[in-house]
């Protein structure tokens, strides 16, 4: 079962997955946009958790632990950035990340 798919393939898929988040969090303006570049790039670190702790240590939870963590995270990201971006829509009326230049609203 271990040899269906290799590590590699899946770090290969990971890697995409993570540079088209971080593509996607550097390129776009639009603070939502940037928000789901964050949850791609959370979601191909937990891939590689699982298939480490796959290949390397299927007898223990360890990988299994740390993705449950990190999904944890991004929820919690997902909704205080959101929360963040509700404010400062409500305060700029705009959620363009270029057009919000200083703290004061």
């Amino acid at each position: 079962m271990t040899n269906a798919i290799p590590l590699e393939a899946v770090l290969v898929v990971a890697g995409a997955l993570f540079c088209i988040g971080l593509f996607g969090a550097l390129s776009r303006r639009n603070m939502v946009g940037i928000l789901m570049g964050v949850e791609l790039m959370l979601n191909a670190v937990n891939i590689n958790l699982v298939a480490f702790w796959r290949y390397l240590e299927p007898r223990f939870i360890t990988g299994q632990t740390f993705a449950l963590f990190v999904i944890a995270v991004a929820a919690a990201e997902a909704a205080v950035g959101l929360a963040m971006i509700i404010a400062i829509y409500r305060s700029w009326q705009t959620v363009n990340a270029d057009s919000v230049d200083s703290l004061r609203g």
